[in-house]
């Protein structure tokens, strides 16, 4: 079976993911940065499901602490299956972001999606075979007023994804990523219902996306029938685009 990694697995999408890929025989890696009774929450229901579960802590946007977080995976076994999906949100006007800001964002986006790739490739590529899985956002493919710092490291996955695709499908790796639109999660959950309505509304499917439908893709994407597909970026966007 397989080692998995789910990066941002405490919660949302990420906890939806691990859920998805929780089976007998998997060993699951549940990262969290701060939320550690969320990332104990997931490993525990991942276990119900038969799976070998291990929590890890990792300031992803650190390439030292990636590092120390994949010694420790790999003292056990290589993961084989990556799924990146940590992310970080920030609403605000071009003139009022800061430096820090934009860099933060940029470390949780794609410099920890670099980090990680990087570490899990070597094993991966001498076993010659290993999935892995972005997490992107439609917002990376047109852009968002008031989201220019999200959009712009979302956009960054996707050609990320599509390059890394390119590079490594000789070794029977693949790179796929997903690009949801709006997601019912906690960081929908920070808008003020009006708001929430109004992006409802533009949505033709009725409804935001649940976070499961994500999953539901992700686990198709790492399978083992998925060998042919590589440097595919899916939108799951109920219509919105």
């Amino acid at each position: 079976m397989h080692s998995i990694l789910v990066t941002g697995a405490s919660r949302g999408i990420g906890r939806a993911i691990a859920l998805s890929l929780a089976a007998p025989g998997n060993t699951l890696w549940i990262h969290y940065h701060r939320a550690q009774a969320g990332a104990e929450e997931t490993a525990r229901r991942c276990a119900e499901q038969g799976a070998s579960c291990h929590i890890v802590q990792a300031d992803l946007s650190r390439a030292d602490d990636v590092t120390r977080m994949f010694a420790a995976i790999h003292a056990q076994r290589p993961v084989d299956i990556l799924v990146n999906n940590a992310g970080l949100s920030l609403v605000r006007q071009i003139q009022d972001t800061t430096e820090d800001e934009w860099r933060r964002v940029a470390g949780v986006n794609i410099d920890a999606v670099f980090f990680c790739t990087r570490a899990a490739v070597p094993a991966m590529i001498s076993q010659k075979w290993g999935r892995i899985v972005n997490i992107a956002s439609f917002w990376g493919e047109v852009g968002a007023s008031m989201e220019t710092a999200y959009s712009a490291t979302k956009g960054a996955v996707i050609a990320y994804t599509k390059a890394c695709a390119k590079e490594l499908s000789y070794s029977g790796v693949t790179v796929n990523a997903i690009a949801p639109g709006v997601v019912d999660t906690d960081m929908m959950r920070t808008y003020d219902d009006e708001t929430i309505r109004a992006v409802i509304d533009d949505i033709p499917l009725g409804r935001m996306i649940r976070p499961e439908e994500v999953a539901f893709w992700v686990r198709q994407f790492a399978s083992e029938e998925a060998a042919a597909v590589t440097g595919q970026v899916l939108r799951i966007d109920g219509g919105m685009l």
